[in-house]
Parts: C-alpha cells; sequence; structure tokens
C-alpha cells in the first residue's frame, strides 16, 4: 500500500511538471545534441522565482529517476524545485566520445575536449539565459560520466557547486588529483560519490582509494559524503545514491524537523531567533537560494521560545515576520504573544487588535486574534 501511495505522488507531482525534449545545435560539437528539460511545477505561476540547476549526463536513463525525486522531494518542501537539464547520450558511442581523456596525462581530449567546453561555453550559457537560474550548479553523471565530470574540478575555479558522481570510472591520477584540488579550493563544494559490493570489479579499488584520500582533507569548505551500498549492482546504487546525494547537497533548506527541535533548538540557553536567522543565511549562502522563512518554522521558534520563557525574544522574532510577511498578521500577533506572556494586557490587546485587521497566515485568523483580544480586555484593571 505504502509503494502504491508513493508512485501515485510521484505520477501525481510528475503530471504538473514540464518535461521538454530539444534539439541543441552546438558550434562547438560541430553537430546537434538532444536535450530534454525539466521544470518544477511552479515554474509558470511563480514568475519571479529562481531555480537551482542539475545538468544531467546520461541523461536518456538519470532523467527519469532524479526528476522523480526532485519532485517528490519538493513536493514535502524537504527539496527546493530544481531545473534539470539532460545531456541524452544513447546515440552509439556518444557517451565514451564525449567523456574521452588521455590515457598518457589524464586529462579530456579529442572529443572530450569539446564536450567539456560545450557544457561550460555553451549549454549553461543558454540555459542560464532561457530560463530563471539560480546561481548555483550541480552535475552528475554515472560511470564514464561520472568520472568525466570531475574535470571540471581540476580549474582554478569550478562552474559548478555540486559533484554527484556515482560509480565513476577514474581517469589516470584522478583519486589523487581530485583530492588535491579539494584540499585547496575556496569556494564551497558539494562532493557525493558512490559505489556498492556489488559494483564492477575494476572500478572499485580506484573509487576506495579516492574516497580514503579526501576522507584526509580538513577543508570546511567541502561537503563531502561517500555511500558503499550493500547487496546493490552497478546499476542498482543509482536509484540508492540519488536521494543520498541530494539530501546531502540540499540539507540545509529542510526545513525545522521535530528532531531538530528536540536536539538542536529546544536546549538552548537562549538565540532561538539567531539559530533561525543563521539557518537562512546558510541556505542563502551556500545554496544562493533566497527562501521566506516558512511559517512552520517560526511556530517551532515561538514553541523554543515559550518553552524557555525567553519572552523577549518574541520582539525579533516579530522583526523577521514583518520582513518576510509584511502584510500578514504574524509580527503583530508575535508581539502580542509577547506583551501577553510579560503581563502586559492592555498593550496585548491592542497588539491583537491590530493583527484581525490584516491577513490570515498559517492557522492564524481573524476570529482567533479577535478571542484574544477580548481575553486581554478582561484582564485590565477597571478604572
Amino acid at each position: 500500500m505504502m509503494k502504491q501511495l508513493v508512485l501515485f505522488l510521484l505520477f501525481s507531482v510528475a503530471v504538473f511538471s514540464q518535461k521538454t525534449t530539444e534539439t541543441f545545435e552546438s558550434t562547438t560539437l560541430g553537430e546537434k545534441r538532444e536535450i530534454t528539460i525539466g521544470l518544477p511545477p511552479s515554474y509558470e505561476k511563480n514568475t519571479t522565482k529562481k531555480y537551482p540547476i542539475l545538468i544531467l549526463l546520461d541523461g536518456e536513463y538519470l532523467f527519469d529517476p532524479f526528476y522523480g525525486a526532485l519532485n517528490y522531494g519538493a513536493y514535502w518542501d524537504d527539496l527546493p524545485e530544481t531545473i534539470i537539464v539532460a545531456i541524452n547520450q544513447n546515440k552509439n558511442d556518444e557517451r565514451i566520445e564525449d567523456s574521452h581523456f588521455d590515457e598518457s596525462d589524464g586529462v579530456p581530449s579529442e572529443k572530450g575536449v569539446k564536450f567539456f567546453e560545450f557544457i561550460g561555453g555553451e549549454l549553461l550559457p543558454y540555459i542560464e539565459k532561457k530560463y530563471r537560474v539560480a546561481p548555483f550548479r550541480i552535475i552528475a553523471g554515472h560511470d564514464t560520466t561520472a568520472g568525466f565530470l570531475n574535470f571540471y574540478l581540476y580549474k582554478d575555479y569550478s562552474i559548478f557547486n555540486g559533484y554527484i558522481s556515482l560509480s565513476p570510472e577514474l581517469a589516470p591520477d584522478m583519486e589523487t588529483r581530485i583530492p588535491d584540488r579539494l584540499k585547496t579550493i575556496k569556494q564551497p563544494i558539494f562532493y557525493y560519490l558512490s559505489s556498492a559490493d556489488g559494483d564492477v570489479k575494476a572500478l572499485q579499488e580506484p573509487i576506495k582509494k579516492l574516497d580514503e584520500n579526501i576522507q584526509t582533507i580538513a577543508n570546511p569548505v567541502v561537503n563531502y559524503k561517500y555511500d558503499l551500498f550493500k547487496g546493490a549492482s552497478h546499476y542498482s546504487l543509482v536509484l540508492y545514491a540519488i536521494p543520498n546525494a541530494l539530501y546531502q547537497i540540499f540539507d540545509a533548506y529542510k526545513p525545522i524537523s521535530s528532531a531538530e527541535f528536540t536536539d538542536k533548538i529546544a536546549v538552548l540557553p537562549s538565540g532561538y531567533v539567531d539559530y533561525l536567522v543563521n539557518k537562512y543565511d546558510i541556505l542563502t549562502k551556500n545554496l544562493s537560494l533566497k527562501v521566506p522563512v516558512r511559517i512552520n518554522d517560526f511556530k517551532a521558534i515561538e514553541a523554543a521560545i515559550l518553552k524557555n520563557k525567553a519572552y523577549n525574544e518574541l520582539d525579533q522574532l516579530a522583526q523577521i515576520a514583518d520582513k518576510n510577511y509584511p502584510k500578514s498578521m504574524l509580527a503583530e500577533y508575535e508581539l502580542g504573544l509577547m506583551y501577553e506572556k510579560t503581563g502586559d494586557p492592555k498593550k496585548a490587546a491592542k497588539k491583537y487588535q491590530n493583527a484581525s485587521q490584516l491577513e490570515e497566515i498559517g492557522d492564524l485568523t481573524k476570529d482567533m486574534m479577535m478571542d484574544k483580544f477580548d481575553d486581554m480586555k478582561s484582564l485590565i484593571p477597571k478604572k
């Protein structure tokens, strides 16, 4: 029953998403290439919103699992809506030619050089001109293409913020070159690597060595995760890895969970609003996403403030509410709550009355504000 529900939700989300395939005429490659673009469900409705971009190699078979995982996560607001651009490479030995490298020096050669330049010099500028793209880019691939995508880390500045390397076939010396690059890199980088105990034998030892070398790095701007899946094959590991990779990269995006509230917020002696501000600052800094503070996150911080009787912090919370939802009653409500808890029913009544004239939000209603107004008014001493 649970599997049927998940499949239904994935299907329902996909129905309202936009998937198109087009032919891209590349000057760099000197040929036409087929790309598939997946736009998020809200793309046409929210005309000012910008979205992260995911470039998918092996797009003909990686598109659907990534598309489903991203849309499912976005449905629950665990993952941000993301634009997917998949490069289809199922023609003859296209993926092998696209990923070609020189065996002697381990860098792209022949068509591999052109394909490398095609992605950075043609495809990305085209997508970013045509669509509303946030300045956060991810690239993903499987085996041959998973090895190839690492070449973008060889540059002084990486054009990608996140790398998803699924059972990569590594070029010569890549297991040391990538760690050396990550050791000195200055920009924030998310790097995900995966393999399986049933993976292709020739790939396992280089991947293991790459993981060991990256593990020795102590660079705070590098967010690294490695998964070795038990009982999985070279192909089935992809379905295990995709959600893990996405949740690693977009971990900062997730709303406050009950575990986060209990283990990290409620136990603080003070600074509950600072925690909220920092959470969204990290989201902007690391993922280049500007997301309004979620109503449920407001309520979580409010609950922590009330639990620890840090009522003065409700003033700070009201300021954030006013900035994020200026037309709503949220800010006036938080101030009313502060005055109520600090024993000033007259000021509390005024704030609740003000709130009743503004837009409802979340579970806050005009009737609720008037009820609280009446409650506070009854507590005001008679002259």
